[in-house]
């Protein structure tokens, strides 16, 4: 039983190392626009690696042991559906954001968080030991690191645009083919997208905050409560200056730079810190 478990989650995991490394290594077309044959086999690679991706998640999350259900959680497995989602994210989107450096950056990412989740599956628990509301605190905390990792992603972007504007031309070239290129997206529409991915992330990080307050009892200030809160009046801050101010460019994105790590501390940091260094279980 324990080999059988162990190979199942094995398995699906190697292959999603394997598919993204080939999707990170192989070229690409250089236009986004117009697809070349090369990018076929980068594609296939990124569509199995994040399928064997979600299959992992699913054999490393969930598992059958003794007479119920027990679920696994800890930093590496948020960690690795946060990149999946994320991935599934650039994978809707791609024939608009193109750039293979960020696709390859993001495969990289997303094989050593497969490899993290495998070495660190996080710690089990009982459905015996749970409340009923946690699979939905899980379900939006999940989504509110997936809808925040996207909301980075558009950031980036928009980011590499603006510098492609401000770029010079090669010396002795001028006129449009000297032109730096830009995305096939309105930047205004980019960023009015990076805010929308920031707002959903706010919505589900509150109702992540609400039912950890609703089914934790007695509740506890820990470093995990303490940087959620702290994330979510960031992002508060960010959506507030955006709507009254028009906040942009360099200084939106700081906030959305510093509500991020604050997010990534709260659970991922403290669960590492306490699972990697300290060797001490705790609630998720």
């Amino acid at each position: 039983m324990i080999l059988s478990s162990v190979s199942l989650t094995v398995v699906p995991s190697a292959l999603a190392v394997l598919a993204y490394g080939l999707s990170s290594s192989l070229p690409s077309g250089r236009d986004p626009e117009q697809r070349a044959p090369e990018d076929r086999a980068v594609w296939a690679a990124l569509a199995a690696g994040w399928l064997a991706h979600a299959i992992s998640i699913a054999f490393d999350t969930l598992q059958w042991q003794g007479s119920g259900m027990v679920a696994r959680f800890g930093f590496a497995p948020a960690l690795s559906v946060t990149t999946w989602l994320v991935l599934a994210v650039y994978a809707a989107e791609s024939h608009r954001l193109g750039l293979p450096t960020m696709r390859k950056w993001l495969a990289v990412a997303a094989a050593l968080a497969v490899a993290l989740a495998w070495i660190f599956p996080g710690q089990a628990h009982t459905g015996s030991s749970l409340s009923s509301w946690a699979p939905v605190h899980w379900i939006t905390g999940f989504a509110a690191y997936g809808l925040v990792g996207a909301a980075l992603m558009h950031a980036a972007v928009l980011r590499h645009a603006e510098k492609q504007l401000r770029a010079k031309p090669a010396a002795g070239k001028a006129g449009p083919k000297a032109a730096p290129k830009v995305l096939g997206m309105p930047l205004l529409r980019l960023e009015s997208l990076t805010f929308r991915f920031v707002g959903a992330g706010f919505i589900m990080l509150t109702l992540t905050l609400l039912l950890g307050f609703w089914f934790t009892t007695p509740w506890h200030w820990t470093h995990k409560s303490v940087f959620s809160v702290m994330s979510w009046l960031v992002f508060a801050v960010l959506l507030a200056g955006r709507w009254r101010f028009g906040w942009r460019g360099r200084q939106a994105v700081r906030w959305l730079y510093a509500g991020s790590l604050l997010l990534l501390l709260a659970y991922v940091g403290s669960r590492f810190v306490l699972e990697v260094i300290l060797h001490r279980s705790t609630e998720v």
